[in-house]
């Protein structure tokens, strides 16, 4: 995966393999014959699933292409859909994004008349992303959404058996085998239509799910089954469902941030920049972006006699990051800072931080130890990153 670290995930070898023929044939639509192209790097969880065992196991051919989707130009996918008469391709939001910075005409220069279906997953496809290459390419993009976890998606439009209506921004609905709520977090009850809620999954859960945490059932149980009074399994994203049983998905419920359809544990990154021995603490969290949906930015105090190294310790923290974790964790920015914003019990506001990093109001801060410590932040994204 995204650190080269396994999740430790136990599946049941039989039924993943019959989740991936059902959801090749009745999610993707692929028979034995057509090739799909998948452009997910190997080590994704996507990567395994739909490059190598789903096609194969419907007896398709998987057409596998290492690179970005803009060398040696901004039409290579599209060059070799034509050449390889591509039916279905399956992709990531972050992707299109990166060809959206191009023109449009690349999307028109080749002949994509194999080409049925175009489907997206991995963070939250926005609308104008949707619409711009729905538009530039002619055929229906399906968004769906599934987990590391769950194997294949859960929440789904089902073209190669009964598509439903597509709405923007939403992945669809469940696909067979999941029942879901959407659960108000602080009653416990199911969440009325239009509400915020916790996305859970009643058990048991279907074929190619995950079946327990390697060598440690108890750690199972308490990461996916014991946040709510009833056994349910805990999908920790936030989501919405309205009244025709569509779910949005709003982001996690953890200190978990999505850069480009990779989901990276923040407190992982605070570890590994607080190994320099510079470093007195840090604070990491997810900023909006609009290529990769989110970036790591960091908030560091140094050590007494550290802050005319600002500069280089900041690079330094970055590169410990991508020797540690890898490229795709690199903080975007650091800002070295002389105070972070607490609570009078020694808690971080990350939230606090990350809204003044957007531009937000950073809402209730009758906890906060330091005022002082807030003007910091706000005088450090005035005065620009030490490195990034």
């Amino acid at each position: 995966g995204t650190t080269g670290k396994p999740k430790g995930i136990q599946r049941d070898v039989g039924g993943y393999a019959v989740a991936m023929a059902m959801s090749v044939r009745c999610i993707f639509d692929i028979a034995p014959g057509q090739v799909m192209f998948s452009t997910s790097d190997v080590g994704w969880a996507v990567g395994h699933s739909y490059n190598v065992y789903g096609p194969l196991i419907g007896g398709a051919t998987s057409l596998l292409y290492e690179g970005l989707p803009t060398r040696p130009d901004p039409g290579i996918w599209w060059y070799l859909c034509e050449r390889y008469a591509v039916r279905t391709m399956f992709s990531s939001p972050t992707g299109i994004r990166v060809l959206k910075k191009q023109d449009p005409e690349w999307l028109r220069k080749y002949d994509l008349s194999a080409l049925k279906w175009l489907f997206l997953a991995g963070e939250p496809l926005d609308e104008p992303t949707a619409h711009w290459i729905t538009e530039g390419l002619g055929v229906p993009v399906i968004d769906n959404y599934w987990q590391t976890e769950t194997g294949w998606p859960a929440i789904t439009l089902m073209p190669g058996l009964d598509l439903k209506p597509v709405k923007f921004g939403s992945p669809g609905l469940p696909a067979p085998g999941y029942r879901m709520k959407v659960i108000d977090e602080a009653s416990g009850a199911e969440a009325a239509a239009g509400s915020k809620g916790v996305l859970v999954f009643e058990p048991p859960l279907p074929p190619g799910c995950l079946t327990t945490v390697w060598g440690d059932d108890e750690r199972y149980l308490s990461s996916y089954f014991a946040h709510f009074n009833e056994l349910l399994y805990s999908s920790l994203d936030w989501a919405i469902r309205d009244a025709d049983g569509y779910t949005t998905i709003l982001g996690r419920t953890d200190d978990v941030i999505n850069v480009a359809g990779h989901r990276l544990g923040t407190r992982e990154i605070e570890e590994s920049v607080a190994t320099h021995p510079a470093v007195a603490e840090a604070a990491v969290i997810g900023v909006r972006d609009e290529l990769k949906g989110q970036v790591p930015v960091v908030f560091a105090t140094l050590k007494q006699d550290a802050g005319a190294q600002a500069g280089q310790v900041a690079h330094a923290m970055q590169q410990r990051v991508v020797d540690q974790l890898g490229g795709i964790a690199k903080p975007s920015r650091v800002y070295v800072v002389n105070a972070l914003p607490k609570t009078r019990s020694g808690k971080l506001l990350r939230r606090s931080l990350q809204a003044l990093a957007e531009q937000r109001d950073p809402g209730d801060l009758s906890t906060l130890d330091d005022p002082g410590a807030l003007e910091e932040i706000r005088r450090a994204l005035e005065r620009g990153p030490d490195q990034g």
